[in-house]
């Protein structure tokens, strides 16, 4: 059945334009919520038609491209990047005609940046630079998130700025970064009242910046100056931590939370408990973190590596992320793009605090996502449309402009070859860097063409892009996605009727995927040690068919408390964390 109105009509042949007319034809569709066949009529930049060829006639000067075997996607939409991004001394060597180049390589059709103020700096100046930058650059379609990187009166006048004029709705804090971003508990607080208050999204990067700035003051008065100093500053349990705190401080002010590049299983299990315990939170993991392992990379190379979080060390790290993509206690990946050259890098080698963080993903996160995910049977092709695209797109208010394929839709659209190979290198990326953190890794799913708003951009390879042609795509603020969750309209992990699902075939496969649905209980019994982390176990691929606990918890309800034990002179001596009878502490903490 067509989702088009009427057949486009015949137009005159002076107006018709091979450029900005293009017909698919022959593809299978993939949405988010289901896959269909059809032919789609682009025009404009704009999605005009989409249906059976038998439901439209094609006007003369189109130009025809055959689908035949491949999927048509919606074009990626990277929510994580860090294009031209200053840091100290030196600068991201992507600007945003690199950056964008390599994603559109990829099958990336938008990015969401992100402005960093330096301290005392006015937020909105800063958004103006970092227009500035990126206007007359960009290749694709881009917006921009805005960091938070202090806190007073002129800055919560700024954000509002920002959400009612500029259009941003999200703005990003940093738990991490003493001394340069960070924020401490009371101003998070603040300034997640603040978008509250706005109908904004507020984002976060997790890590407990306290114990990283205590452990690396102790590295290095021990002599540990190298790369192996950066994760020993900030383990897992350090992101951890944080991204519970993040959860409890949002929550608290009612407040819809966006974790950002969460990189360990631990992690994204606490976002899991959280959306299961009615919290408004989402999570995003990262290229890097589904694509490889520290444990694989040579130790003289390491440095080369460094971002935070960190790339984990476990071998299981990247499964363990994707089968949390796979029952949505994650979202959405974002490439977290933010490259050096090796002589950048090494600028650090005599102390780890001074190596640049950042490494690439956005040329690669696609095809990464597809064989991590898809080719290895832990997503169907509707949830890696989900996590890669549309999920992005609804959190930051720009579906369905973006992230489907529909009438109407910007015509940003891969047509995606499952069954091709490539190998990643640093001799064909298009990354302005002299390293691929990815190099010699083959992967199947191939952009075969990519189209940014209607225009063929890459095709076989080649990669035809101008500077200035992205747009900047303004945000709206109270994204219907996330606030319909806030007041109560949808729980965090409702689905859709299943009517809405076509993939066919998943059913099947259940009992062949390792992925154990996280039994429905409050995030607080977790924290408490009451229940244990969630297994090893068998069952279902995404949430459009995962198993369901019906009935509602108390959220209030724990079965934990906490006693102090005084000494003699009335100082707490100890805290006691008491267990149900027969109860057992996870030791998680």
């Amino acid at each position: 059945m067509s989702e088009s109105p009427k057949p486009v009509k015949k137009v005159p042949i002076h107006l018709q334009s091979a450029q900005n007319r293009v017909y698919i034809r022959n593809g299978e569709i993939v949405n988010h919520d289901r896959s269909f066949k059809a032919d789609v009529y682009i025009e404009d930049g704009i999605i005009k038609f989409v249906g059976p060829a038998s439901e439209i006639t094609i006007p003369g000067g189109v130009r025809t491209i055959d689908a035949t075997g491949r999927l048509i996607l919606p074009g990626g939409i990277d929510p994580h990047t860090h294009m031209q991004r200053p840091v100290g001394d030196t600068v991201a060597v992507d600007d945003f005609y690199r950056g964008t180049k390599a994603a559109v390589a990829g099958g990336t059709t938008m990015i969401i940046d992100c402005v960093l103020p330096k301290k005392h700096e006015s937020l909105v100046e800063a958004y103006d630079k970092w227009r500035s930058w990126a206007d007359p650059k960009v290749c694709c379609d881009y917006g921009l998130h805005v960091g938070i990187t202090w806190w007073s009166k002129s800055v919560s006048e700024e954000v509002a700025i920002l959400c009612k004029e500029l259009g941003v709705n999200s703005l990003k804090m940093f738990m991490a970064d003493k001394g340069v971003y960070m924020l401490n508990d009371s101003e998070l607080l603040d300034v997640l009242e603040k978008i509250r208050s706005l109908n904004g999204v507020a984002m976060v990067h997790a890590e407990n910046g306290e114990i990283i700035a205590k452990n690396t003051k102790n590295l290095l008065a021990e002599g540990i100056r190298g790369p192996e100093g950066h994760e020993l500053s900030r383990q897992e349990e350090v992101e951890a931590e944080a991204v519970f705190r993040a959860c409890t401080l949002a929550h608290q002010m009612k407040t819809p939370l966006y974790v950002a590049g969460v990189t360990s299983k631990s992690s994204a299990e606490i976002l899991g408990r959280a959306r299961r315990s009615g919290y408004c939170v989402f999570g995003e993991t990262l290229a890097r973190s589904i694509g490889l392992s520290m444990n694989g990379v040579r130790k003289s190379e390491r440095i080369y590596f460094i971002t935070s979080p960190p790339i984990r060390m476990s071998p299981e790290t990247p499964r363990q992320l994707m089968k949390s993509l796979a029952y949505d206690d994650l979202q959405v990946t974002g490439s977290d793009n933010c490259t050096f050259n090796k002589s950048q890098k090494e600028a650090g080698s005599g102390d780890f605090t001074k190596i640049p963080n950042g490494v690439n993903g956005a040329e690669d996160r696609m095809s990464l996502m597809w064989e991590k995910g898809v080719h290895q049977g832990l997503l169907d092709p509707c949830r890696f449309v989900a996590v890669t695209s549309t999920n992005a797109a609804k959190i930051f208010n720009i579906y369905p402009q973006k992230g489907r394929i529909a009438v109407g839709s910007d015509a940003d659209l891969v047509i995606w070859n499952p069954q091709a190979t490539r190998t990643i290198s640093k001799a064909t990326h298009h990354h302005a860097s002299d390293y691929n953190i990815f190099e010699g890794m083959t992967v199947h799913g191939v952009p075969e063409c990519v189209l940014v708003r209607g225009r063929v951009s890459a095709e076989n390879g080649v990669v035809r892009v101008a500077e200035g042609f992205g747009r900047f795509i303004p945000m709206a603020v109270r994204p219907p996605f996330v606030y319909d969750i806030i007041e109560g309209k949808v729980q965090p992990t409702e689905e859709p009727p299943q009517e809405e699902y076509h993939n066919g075939g998943l059913s099947k496969k259940f009992a062949e995927l390792d992925i154990q649905i996280p039994a429905h209980e409050p995030i607080s019994a977790m924290i408490a040690g009451n229940l244990p982390m969630p297994g090893e176990g068998s069952i279902c691929s995404t949430p459009s068919n995962r198993g369901r606990v019906d009935g509602k918890r108390d959220l209030q309800e724990s079965s934990f408390s906490i006693s102090e034990e005084l000494d003699n002179s009335g100082v707490r001596s100890s805290i006691k964390v008491k267990n149900p009878p027969g109860g057992k502490s996870s030791g998680f903490w």
